[in-house]
């Protein structure tokens, strides 16, 4: 554990019912002119929906804005070009990001090449940012990824369907908005996708060789709350109270893994999110239970702490054995929210294993990782998730 560090996150960072409404003020705070409002063409067309709130609250502000939807799930490096091409045409001056982590991994990526050379495959990697991006705000929808608190930009070169990461303070939002009322009619699916995605960015810093004594505790926290509204949240959308501890346990996991980092299972998933264009929060379930149980031999009482967070008895068992209980329990919270068992339900094929192990080694989430692995090691770790059952 880390004893000297430092903490990111963005400055100001609004949470509860109705938040949405602050937005306007907040950017007129921030002198903004003219933001690239950077969306999904279904949010767009929502009633009432984020992106029509959003707008509400600019106008009542009277800040002017420009709206991209061409937001795509996994966005690839041709939406950021056209989303640059489209702030530069309309002379705006700031990114508003309006969505789930799609719509803020596209915002940061705009203003990564707005500011830091048209090229974004080559600032993969950790702190290669030269310059500022332009301001920018991130309005959440989902309850998962954390990227409107986070440093990480994930983008898929569409060439060679490769996902990388550029990792960099620099793109940490200004002000993050995270109101639970948005999330109420988010589709099952999706509800179960994206928090098992913060369950993964509760476990990876918990075990990471990056942690510190405040993401522990955010990390724990972050379990607990997901252990126990997750469930209901995918059962019943409207539940506000599910709705709103999962918004608590998504920061509280997007705050630690932008401070401890993650691990093999997201490094893993973006390998299998770029081949197939499968959705990220499904690529980390499938693979958690596999690549954590190989983590185990390097930090077991980590594990078994984990065990008793997610509520197993571990009373009279020896550290190994609890250890193992906490697989047991992320297999039945995949289960209960109905993941899929197998990375086949993704389209996975084991003639890709090898190039996608090369390049998980080399993505920027896999040097944290508990346990250091070899190529053959990682193929391995495919295979097992493909033959799970």
């Amino acid at each position: 554990m880390k004893e000297n560090f430092d903490f990111l996150m963005p400055s100001v960072n609004f949470f509860g019912p109705n938040v949405i409404e602050k937005i306007g003020a907040r950017a007129k705070m921030l002198n903004m002119k003219r933001p690239l409002v950077v969306t999904d063409k279904f949010l767009e067309g929502l009633h009432n929906g984020a992106v029509e709130q959003t707008i509400a609250s600019l106008k009542a502000a009277n800040v002017d804005y420009v709206i991209y939807n061409g937001v795509e799930p996994n966005p690839k490096v041709r939406n950021i070009k056209e989303a640059k091409a489209l702030y530069e045409k309309e002379n705006c001056d700031s990114i508003i990001t309006v969505g789930g982590g799609s719509a803020h991994d596209t915002g940061k990526g705009t203003g990564i090449i707005l500011t830091n050379g048209d090229d974004i495959t080559k600032l993969a990697g950790i702190e290669t940012l030269d310059n500022p991006l332009p301001p920018l705000l991130a309005v959440n929808t989902t309850a998962g990824t954390g990227s409107e608190l986070t440093r990480h930009c994930v983008i898929t070169n569409e060439a060679t369907h490769l996902k990388f990461v550029v990792v960099s303070w620099r793109n940490i939002p200004l002000v993050s908005f995270n109101d639970p009322m948005l999330m109420l009619d988010v589709p099952k699916s999706l509800t179960a996708a994206t928090g098992m995605d913060a369950f993964v960015q509760a476990v990876e810093p918990y075990v990471s060789t990056n942690r510190n004594a405040i993401t522990d505790s955010q990390c724990i926290q972050a379990i607990k709350l997901i252990q126990t509204s997750l469930r209901e949240a995918v059962a019943n959308g409207h539940n506000v109270e599910a709705r709103t501890k999962m918004v608590e346990a998504e920061m509280l996991a997007g705050m630690a893994f932008n401070n401890a980092d993650l691990g093999y299972v997201h490094a893993m998933a973006h390998q299998l999110g770029g081949q197939y264009d499968a959705p990220h929060g499904v690529c980390c379930a499938l693979l958690l239970p596999v690549v954590e149980k190989y983590n185990i031999i390097a930090c077991p009482e980590r594990f078994a702490e984990l065990a008793e967070i997610m509520g197993e008895n571990t009373e009279g068992l020896s550290t190994r054995d609890a250890a193992d209980l906490a697989i047991k329990a992320m297999k039945q919270l995949a289960e209960d929210v109905g993941i899929p068992k197998s990375i086949k339900a993704i389209g996975a094929k084991p003639e890709d294993f090898p190039l996608m192990a090369e390049n998980a080694l080399k993505d920027g989430n896999a040097f944290s990782n508990p346990r250091k692995g070899t190529k053959e090691e990682i193929i391995q770790l495919f295979q097992e998730a493909y033959d799970a059952e």
